[in-house]
Formats: C-alpha cells, structure tokens, sequence
C-alpha cells in the first residue's frame, strides 16, 4: 500500500505539472488570439467566437491560471494528496471485507472436525480484520473463554485503528482546501484596493483583476473540498460497516468457543 500511495502521489504530480505548462501555453495563445483580433474592426464578434470555441477542458485550465499558477497550485496539492490517500484507504478498505458469516461458518466446522489447530488454519488462509480477530480469539481459546474474549476486544482495537489510518489527513485536506480560497479572496481584494490606491480613482478595469482572483480561488477551494468530502463520507460509511461485521463476528465466535467447550 505504501508502494501505490506513492506511485499515485507521483502521477498526480506530473499530472499536475503537465497541466500547468499546458494551461500557460494555451492562455498565452488564447490571449495572442484575442489581441489580434481586437485590432480588427470585428474584435466583439471574434472575441466573441474564439471564447465559445474554447472546451470545458481548455477553459479550466484558463481559469486555473487565471487565479494564480502559483497559489492555486496549493489547492490543487490539497485535492491529488487527498485523493491518494482517498483511493489507497478505499482499496485497503475493500481488500479488508470478509464474508463474516461464511467464515464463522467454515471456523466452526473446522473446529468441530480438526480442533482449534484446524480453525486457526482457517483464518490464516482468509484475508481481514475479521479473520485476525478470529486467530486471536482461537489462539487464546485453550486458556478460558474471558482470556478468548479480551483477546478479541484487545486486538480489535488494534484493527480499528488500522482501519482509520491516515484517515484523519483527509479531513485536514478538506478543511484546508476552502481555507485557503477564502485566503486567496482576502489577498485579491487587498490587490484591488491596492490598484485603487495607486491610481487614485476607482475604474472597474483595475480592480476586475483583483476581484477576479478572489472569486476563482474561492469557487476552486469549494470543489476541492465537496469532491474529497464524497470520498471522505465513502470511507467513514466503509469503516462503520466493517467494525460492526467485526462486533459481529466476535460475539459468535466466543458463542461458538462456549458451545465447542460445552461438547468438549
């Protein structure tokens, strides 16, 4: 897993620097294309048409540079780290799902016909928490059965934990995210005055830029944090899932440990 968090954080990076040598290249032409035309004495009705012949993807990449390469650069950082951390928690999440039934199911028949040797061997061979919970559980089952179950309770903390790792990191990028759009407003409104201080007379065309700047940063820190939160709320709903199959899980195989001991 640390292999793949750090292959995605990688392609996320060239990604990202591929996207902001693009992005310059295609305004720097967008912008040449627009100058020409203005010298023309169609320059509305050009402008005009080379805007609507731009895609959503090209004009993105406008936008994102438009708002500052280098302070939307953080933001877009916030979004590729979150969704690697994202996408390596989903995987891990949906590699530790077991079938709990089927394995107490097949525990208990290898319990009954070889022991607890044989039903140990049954979890070393099943993936997850749940089977881990089981080792410990079978692997203290020769004690007494409070041992079995503090055992369980002990180690599926410890499995928790697991779960809910790096997890936290995501929340901070989603935190993060809108906090520094709304610091990019704070700053392009500070331009704009600043703009307004050094002509001495408001004129729409010099505090547009600054306005412009604190607008993009904002709407891009939302998105930011709306598509890490979707995710977000995808891998607390996994974890729930998870721990309550593994509160499940312990409780009847401390009911099949007691029934197993009864028959012993």
């Amino acid at each position: 897993m640390k292999r793949l968090f750090s292959i995605l954080v990688i392609a996320a990076i060239m990604v990202f620097g591929g996207l902001t040598a693009n992005a310059t290249s295609n305004v720097n032409a967008f912008t040449a294309n627009v100058t020409i035309v203005q010298e023309d004495d169609g320059a509305n009705a050009g402008a005009t048409e080379e805007k609507e012949s731009l895609g959503f993807h090209q004009e993105l990449k406008k936008r994102f540079i438009e708002g500052g390469a280098g302070f939307m650069g953080i933001v877009l950082l916030c979004l590729i780290l979150g969704l690697a951390i994202a996408i390596e928690r989903i995987i891990y999440l949906n590699l530790s799902t077991t079938n709990s039934k089927k394995l107490a199911q097949n525990v208990e028949d290898a319990l009954n016909s070889g022991g607890i040797e044989a039903a140990k061997e049954v979890c070393r061979n099943t993936k997850g928490p749940v089977a881990s919970i089981y080792y410990q559980g079978l692997d203290r089952a020769d004690e007494s059965t409070d041992a079995a179950e503090k055992a369980v309770v002990a180690y599926g903390g410890v499995q928790m934990g697991q779960l809910e790792k790096n997890v936290s990191w995501v929340s901070l990028f989603i935190a993060l995210a809108p906090m520094l759009g709304f610091m990019g407003t704070v700053i392009g409104m500070i331009q704009a005055f600043d703009k307004i201080e050094a002509a001495g007379d408001m004129q729409p065309s010099l505090v547009a830029g600054g306005i412009k700047v604190a607008l993009l940063t904002t709407v891009f820190g939302l998105i930011v944090a709306i598509i890490l939160q979707i995710f977000y709320n995808y891998i607390i709903a996994k974890i729930d899932s998870i721990v309550n199959d593994m509160e499940d899980a312990s409780i009847t195989l401390i009911d099949i440990l007691v029934d197993y001991k009864r028959r012993k």
